[in-house]
């Protein structure tokens, strides 16, 4: 089941949201160029579409799935700057992270109050997809779970719980078709299999033509 794996993962980011200190709130992250602020945004953001994703029925059949809808997702540098401006501009104007803790944790609840409410084989829309409920939630979880990672990356602060990040493997080694080495947790799996961490040696050694096709989303 998703749904328990999405509630999971968005009570943990908005309780580390909660916590956090006006001096950490600047702090860099796992994302290269993006501080807390703009990951709190980011997700709001996310959440957001989750919540309109589940008021938007769709007619079948699906276009894609939960492994699917990252495929193409392999932004550019310009696209990553791009996206970060406008983050970073819309996060500034908001009024940073104090404002956006709120939102962020009511937006996510709601999110959780409609997913509960349909079924997983229903087909809703998002982004120019097609794909089932269950899907859906699969990708609200990786997200949040790898931008969690991403926080806590320069803080001492708990990391996201084992249930999503293992989602997040799952996801990462259908795209690549096989398993990522056994040596890796699944913390590391998400990190390097999203480019956020280097390969060592031992890595392509490990991985062998197949650590050329990683990052394998962005």
């Amino acid at each position: 089941m998703v749904l328990p794996l999405l509630r999971t993962v968005y009570g943990d980011f908005a309780r580390l949201l909660a916590e956090l200190a006006p001096e950490e709130q600047w702090r860099p992250t796992g994302c290269a160029g993006w501080t807390p602020v703009d990951l709190a945004w980011h997700m709001l953001a996310d959440a957001r579409r989750g919540l309109v994703a589940l008021s938007t029925p769709a007619e079948g059949p699906a276009g894609t799935d939960a492994v699917g809808y990252w495929r193409s997702w392999q932004p550019t540098a310009e696209d990553d700057d791009r996206d970060l401006w406008a983050t970073r501009v819309s996060a500034s104007v908001t009024g940073g992270l104090a404002a956006i803790r709120e939102p962020y944790a009511e937006t996510t609840a709601a999110v959780l109050v409609s997913a509960g409410r349909v079924s997983g084989d229903d087909l809703v829309a998002t982004q120019g997809h097609v794909l089932s409920v269950a899907d859906l939630l699969s990708t609200l979880v990786v997200e949040a779970a790898v931008h969690h990672l991403d926080l806590v990356a320069h803080l001492d602060r708990p990391g996201p719980a084992a249930g999503p990040l293992a989602e997040v493997r799952r996801v990462l080694e259908a795209l690549l078709g096989e398993p990522l080495p056994a040596e890796w947790d699944d913390a590391t799996a998400a990190r390097r299999g999203t480019g956020r961490e280097p390969l060592t040696e031992a890595d392509r050694v490990a991985l062998g033509e197949a650590a050329d096709r990683l990052p394998l989303f962005g």
